[in-house]
């Protein structure tokens, strides 16, 4: 096996250090999007990338069910910038 170079390496380590970060930059993204979403399908799309982003951070599964059972925005809104 192929070893990975000093660049690769430092990479994949400030990716796992950020990971947090990243979620929740992607949650920010999805509510945006899903305001301007304009068909079922995209809207469908962003709510799972929601609940992935979700997850990875760690967030209640109480709090998660219940966004998504609703598809609350208003709340997902919130999530965001009262957590993070």
């Amino acid at each position: 096996m192929k070893r990975r170079s000093t660049y690769r390496e430092k990479m994949i380590r400030n990716y796992y250090e950020n990971r947090e970060d990243l979620m929740i930059q992607s949650l920010s993204e999805v509510v945006s999007e899903l305001y301007l979403a304009s068909n079922d399908r995209a809207r469908a799309a962003l709510w799972r990338r929601a609940e992935t982003a979700m997850r990875n951070l760690k967030v209640a599964e109480t709090e998660i069910a219940r966004i998504l059972q609703n598809h609350d925005l208003g709340a997902l809104a919130k999530l965001v910038s009262r957590e993070f």
